[in-house]
């Protein structure tokens, strides 16, 4: 193993960034992988992911000012999770 001061520079200067990028999805609390399945999977919404394929995602993200409409319009009977 003989890797020069160049390269083991260069892998710190790596795993910082990806320590930095890892920080900022833990703070949100969120993140999003690629399921066993192909799917995607959205952690940290709830106790279990969120998992839907590309296309249900995209008709979702198409209709996600139908839901904020949605919301605003049944905010009385409507809970929030506390």
């Amino acid at each position: 193993m003989s890797e020069s001061a160049e390269e083991l520079q260069a892998e710190v200067a790596r795993l910082r960034a990806e320590n930095e990028r890892l920080k900022g999805t833990a703070s949100r609390g969120m993140s999003i992988r690629v399921s066993e399945k192909g799917g995607v999977s959205v952690y940290g919404l709830g106790r279990f992911p969120v998992t839907l394929y590309k296309e249900q995602w995209v008709k979702l993200l198409d209709m996600a000012e139908d839901i904020r409409t949605f919301i605003a319009q049944n905010e009385g009977k409507l809970k929030t999770k506390g």
